[in-house]
């Protein structure tokens, strides 16, 4: 018989290698925790994080990527301007019918997606529930700023009994669903 420990479990096998004795659940994910906490330990040290910082400080690069969106942000505070005073008040559109359609294809899409994934228990349905509510949240506000002075009731009575209590339900699912460290 010999005794090997593999990642924080001893194992005792007989000559031929079969495995002898029982392990209880718990101990079974006490080593996979070990074995977890390891590997990250690991992936931190080759990522130039110290295990001091904790998993929250992440890889090097993503404080410049932060750096950059907040620039861009602040970048866009003054074409804001440009686009208020710029823009003609009314514009005629092409495609005006197949930007509606894809809009609200993709609302669909999500709404779809984020109950299928919820069924499932899957943590992805944060994703697609957070950009769902974007999507109608968006279509929310087009929908009344576009509407035509005839149809601005109907849109904000839309709005208001739908498009937003529902970007509202998708944005709480987003923060609930949310895996958690």
């Amino acid at each position: 018989m010999s005794t090997v420990t593999i990642s924080g479990i001893n194992r005792t096998t007989d000559r031929i290698g079969r495995q002898r004795g029982t392990r209880t659940l718990d101990q079974v994910r006490g080593g996979a925790a070990i074995a977890a906490s390891r590997v990250a330990d690991v992936s931190s040290a080759a990522a130039g994080v110290s295990s001091t910082a904790g998993a929250a400080a992440g890889p090097r690069w993503t404080r410049w990527i932060g750096i950059g969106l907040t620039g861009a942000g602040l970048a866009m505070v003054p074409w804001l301007g440009v686009l208020a005073t710029g823009l003609p008040a009314s514009y005629h559109a092409g495609n005006w019918n197949a930007a509606w359609v894809g809009l609200d294809a993709l609302e669909a899409l999500g709404l779809f997606a984020t109950g299928t994934l919820l069924r499932r228990r899957d943590p992805r349905a944060a994703l697609t529930a957070a950009a769902t509510s974007a999507l109608l949240c968006v279509d929310a506000w087009f929908d009344v700023l576009t509407s035509a002075p005839a149809d601005r009731v109907t849109a904000i009575v839309m709005a208001a009994g739908a498009e937003l209590p529902i970007t509202a339900l998708c944005a709480v699912l987003a923060v609930r669903t949310f895996p958690q460290r």
